[in-house]
């Protein structure tokens, strides 16, 4: 992997390798001493050849891992699109351009005594990254327009965050390095492609990125041992520390009293427990943040009180600072002017795109929410009260009835906010500290995890009279072979505003899965409508298991797909059992013939119960051989068994014992049953051991008998035909997966047992509008098909993959 690296970026790798060993070879890595940085880094005051020395070492350990994963994120990507030599120049031209930009913009800053700015006067900065931010904006330009808007966005939001919250003079000149390398795409670089403009779901995940900074760079200023940026102090708002042990001696040693006793107690709160409280506006506003990457109404409500809430302190700020003779006019507007601007930025925008934001949580699930959250509070309460009143000695001085319940507001506050109230007392024993410091986060925690669930959890609605319409459609327009799966339960539908098109869907874990190609006239109007449904729902659309057809159509509205199947058709009008090809299959049928099997065909609702429990029993024994739960989704169970239309046809012997069982489901056209598609398949484990290809032959000729067109033998999952096509980078990742699972679950064997029914392949493919939502979808699918799949059965499950891989690698090996 390392070779092929250096072969795709050659520059990339021996930067990076002269880099870390310029670093090693001076110290730089383990310890950046002040003399070597005044040497080679670059500031007001060094000479103006240390603008390039100082991309040859960085400012600390940290600094070196950063430079490196942003280097190898976007250098072979610049490489592959740019070359080397134009790589080297954007780079170097975004290093020099940024320094020189961010210097300049220091010595302005000085002139007008903007404190920040003349803090980094006489300060020096060293560090690739400085080019490596201008390398990525200049490399956006030439990325598809989603991943432009994301990469810039990501980009310059954690730049921005790291310069006004950490503020340091090489967070300055990384700022200024991204604005040069936007200077350098947009002047050099700029295509002159179509515009596309933003969809919902885009402009969703803008505005939550946007708030999630302004959560996170709070929390960067309070993690920073030195924090020196122009919002340094606003940390102490949206995530407010503790006070140091040096600020509460000082503060006790001088007159106030009672603020002396309220850092005490402060400072008395465990780290678990203070550091949760301390990051709760943070937390509260990255849950917004998810809330607004979803589409909620909520979401966008809260958080335009929180930011118009933290403007409006600010503000108040200002004017309370102005009251002072000595205060300076051009220093508040500089110190606190600007700051104002971030909450009041967010606020405009939230104010801008609020129709993005309508999704609205049912009026069931907010009443479960607000009961939830309100029996928490009221539980937690009177566990405080009344369990602190039974531990009464275990607090300083000790309270009565009265005075805790005056103090049960408290534990819901940070411990930062703790000096705007007067505390009468603190706790000392082990039960009185758990309740005085935990009451408030466990609280929290919960109203978080609702919040979380709130935004996360999908709301679908559907009745029987949409699933009877989507049936209705299924017969009368028919479909692929998996049409009859729509009907299952679970899935909910939607329709184009005709009613003519139907797609059915299961949203898990926010991707609305689809099933099978969409039912009626218009498949892409259909998919292009469906899209805009779940964008305005805060979900992923993924159509699964989908044929070419509608592969061809979906790539044309910038889709992207990859197979995940291989379905196998038989045609019946030319099926003759005979040739070399079909020995296997004739064997079979001989075998059967001897041995007083015959297929008979039975539907599961009206079949005997001698005929149903052997049924149940070789379906119980087959899953606990496995050890693992019946997949679903696409593969059906007993319980489809008893769908309208669906024949089973079984192997029974002489003494009515059933050997084997296949379920056939029927697929339409114009309203009539035009071929089959085979579902469940169960084999006595002890029985007549060609059962299988004995029950599909068999139905292959008496359906052939009765004017079936075709019978589809479904799709094998994760495996597929090789038709000496290159295959991506996705696709080698599902056939390594398969390769994994193959042990346990033998989607390959299938696969290559299919084969014995000569049939016609035809690829099945997973459709998907946005490659960043892949690791998403792998969940959802994953879970859709092992949707009752226990932590004990996972474990299960990769042991088996793990043995099961290793005795066919010490066979494969022996037989070599």
């Amino acid at each position: 992997m390392i070779a092929r690296l250096f072969r795709t970026a050659p520059l990339t790798c021996t930067f990076l390798v002269v880099f870390w060993t310029a670093g090693a070879l001076t110290g730089a890595i383990a310890d950046a001493s002040g003399d070597l940085l005044a040497v080679t880094g670059f500031g007001t005051g060094s000479p103006v050849w240390t603008v390039f020395t100082s991309a040859l070492w960085s400012m600390d350990l940290l600094g070196y891992v950063g430079t490196t994963v942003l280097l190898l994120a976007f250098g072979p990507l610049a490489e592959r699109s740019f070359g080397a030599l134009r790589t080297a120049a954007i780079f170097l031209s975004s290093h020099v351009i940024g320094s020189f930009l961010g210097l300049g913009l220091v010595l302005v800053g000085r002139n007008v005594h903007w404190g920040w700015l003349e803090s980094l006067v006489g300060e020096v900065a060293a560090g690739p990254s400085i080019g490596g931010v201008g390398l990525a904006l200049a490399l956006t330009f030439r990325l598809p327009p989603l991943w432009r808007r994301r990469v810039r966005l990501l980009m310059i939001l954690s730049v921005l965050v790291f310069t006004l919250y950490s503020g340091w003079l090489e967070d300055l000149l990384r700022l200024s390095g991204g604005v040069a390398g936007l200077l350098i795409g947009a002047l050099f670089l700029k295509s002159r492609g179509e515009r596309t403009n933003r969809s919902l779901q885009e402009t969703r995940v803008l505005v939550a990125l946007l708030l999630a900074a302004s959560a996170l760079g709070p929390v960067v200023s309070m993690m920073s041992p030195y924090p020196n940026g122009p919002l340094w102090w606003f940390a102490d708002v949206v995530a407010v520390a503790q006070p140091s042990s040096e600020d509460v001696d000082a503060m006790c040693a001088s007159d106030a009293v009672e603020l002396c006793r309220t850092m005490v107690v402060q400072l008395s709160y465990g780290r678990f427990p203070a550091l949760v409280m301390s990051l709760l506006p943070a937390l509260l506003l990255l849950v917004l943040a998810e809330g607004l990457r979803r589409g909620r109404r909520f979401a966008w409500r809260s958080a335009l009180v929180f930011n118009v809430a933290f403007a409006a302190f600010i503000g108040s700020y200002v004017v309370y600072v102005a009251r002072f003779p000595d205060a300076s006019l051009l220093e508040l507007v500089v110190s606190f002017g600007v700051p104002m601007l971030a909450p009041l930025a967010i606020t405009v925008v939230l104010l801008v795109t609020r129709k993005h934001f309508a999704v609205r949580l049912p009026r069931h699930a907010v009443r479960k929410f607000w009961r939830f959250t309100a029996g928490s509070i009221g539980l937690l309460s009177a566990l405080y009260v009344f369990g602190g009143y039974l531990v009464r000695d275990q607090f300083r001085p000790e309270p009565g009835f009265t005075e805790l319940l005056a103090d049960l507001p408290t534990r819901f506050l940070p411990p930062g906010y703790l000096d705007l109230v007067p505390l009468q007392f603190s706790a000392e024993g082990f039960i009185g500290t758990l309740l005085f410091e935990y009451t408030g986060v466990v609280f929290w925690l919960i109203v978080l995890a609702g919040l979380l669930m709130a935004s996360w959890r999908a709301w679908p609605s559907s009745c029987e009279k949409e699933a009877a319409h989507a049936r209705e459609l299924m017969l009368r327009y028919g479909g692929s072979s998996l049409s009859y799966m729509t009907t299952w339960r679970g899935n909910q539908y939607w329709f184009t505003p005709d009613g003519e098109t139907a797609i059915a869907y299961r949203v898990v874990a926010t991707i609305a899965l689809t099933v099978g190609d969409p039912i009626g006239p218009a498949p892409v109007d259909a998919v292009r409508g469906f899209a805009e449904f779940c964008a305005r729902n805060g979900w992923t659309p993924c159509l699964y298991s989908v044929g070419g057809q509608t592969r061809e159509a979906v790539e044309s509205l910038g889709w992207s797909a990859v197979q995940v199947a291989e379905d196998t058709v038989i045609e019946l009008d030319t099926l003759s059992f005979t040739g070399k090809k079909w020995q296997d299959v004739r064997t079979a049928l001989n075998k059967a013939g001897k041995e007083g099997i015959t297929a008979e065909w039975c539907t599961y609702a009206n079949a005997p119960y001698a005929i149903t429990d052997q049924i149940r029993s070789i379906s119980s024994e087959w899953v606990a051989d496995k050890g693992l739960p019946e997949m679903g989704f696409t593969l059906g169970g007993l319980e489809e068994l008893a769908g309208d239309g669906v024949r089973c046809l079984l192997a029974v012997d002489a003494d009515r014992t059933v050997h084997g069982i296949t379920s056939w489901l029927p697929v339409y056209a114009d309203g009539e049953v035009v071929g089959y598609t085979l579902d469940f398949m169960r084999r006595r484990t002890h029985g007549f051991r060609g059962s299988m290809e004995f029950l599909i032959a068999s139905a292959a000729q008496q359906l052939q008998a009765e004017g079936a067109r075709f019978l589809s033998l479904s799709g094998a999952p994760l495996a597929r035909l090789d038709r000496g096509e290159r295959p991506r980078a996705l696709q080698r990742v599902l056939d390594l997966t398969g390769q994994v699972l193959e042990p346990v679950y033998g989607f390959r064997s299938l696969f290559a047992f299919k084969a014995k029914f000569q049939p016609t392949y035809r690829p099945m493919f997973m459709a998907y509008p946005d490659s960043a939502a892949l690791p998403r979808i792998a969940n959802a699918v994953s879970r859709a098909y092992l949707p009752h799949l226990n932590a004990r059965q996972g474990l299960r499950l990769a042991t088996k993959m793990i043995i099961r891989t290793r005795e066919r690698a010490t066979t494969h090996g022996r037989t070599r």
